[in-house]
């Protein structure tokens, strides 16, 4: 099984490795800084060995990635991997603005529900079952998110169970929630968030979830 570094460090952009299977354009890797779809966040970009990887897909506890026809890699091959460093830690800001958004609407919305969420290098989004026009609660969740931000807070990422890899991330006194992403190092670092309705249906609101530098 591969070892997931991308938890252990999130800010590595560069990894040597060996490949440990191969089966046509799908291999495996020992050792890996390259984060696979999971949890509505997105894969990283990058390549294996200089080839470049077409898709990162996650299946029980192991990655499989897809390279180019052609790659040439063999069982026991010695390989650099590297990931689009200014796309990753989009990622990881946007992903922890909106668990921010997420955990605030939790804790001041009665009822709300999450029905889907998706992690963008341009933008993250929240789907919410919710009967009202969402955009009302904006200020209390923009102005509560924002002064987490400000205060530049460690954010704790780790196991809750190494043995099945379930993890979470922590802000002591405001939340600890189960996630298995990338995550910052402190709250500081996401920069202020900014928030836009989208309705996608009756009882449905989309909260569309934005970072400034």
């Amino acid at each position: 099984m591969t070892q997931k570094i991308f938890w252990q460090d999130p800010y590595l952009t560069h990894l040597d490795t060996r490949v440990t299977r191969v089966d046509g354009n799908d291999v495996t890797v020992a050792e890996t800084i390259f984060y696979a779809f999971a949890g509505g966040q997105e894969s990283d970009h990058g390549t294996i060995g200089g080839r470049r990887v077409i898709q990162a897909r996650k299946e029980e506890k192991e990655i499989y990635y897809t390279l180019e026809e052609g790659h040439g890699l063999k069982v026991g091959d010695a390989v650099t991997m590297t990931i689009d460093w200014e796309r990753r830690y989009r990622l990881m800001r946007l992903h922890f603005a909106a668990e921010l958004i997420l955990e605030l609407a939790y804790q001041n919305l009665k009822g709300i529900e999450k029905i889907g969420a998706h992690i963008s290098a341009d933008k993250a989004r929240i789907d919410f079952r919710w009967a009202e026009n969402i955009s009302a609660a904006f200020p209390l969740l923009e102005t509560a998110a924002n002064q987490i931000v400000q205060s530049d807070a460690e954010i704790v990422s780790a196991y809750s169970d190494e043995a099945e890899e379930r993890r979470y991330w922590e802000v002591v006194g405001f939340a600890r929630v189960p996630c298995g992403g990338t995550h910052l190092k402190r709250t500081g670092e996401v920069g202020k968030i900014q928030l836009k309705r989208d309705n996608i249906g009756k009882g449905k609101e989309r909260v569309e979830v934005y970072v400034l530098p």
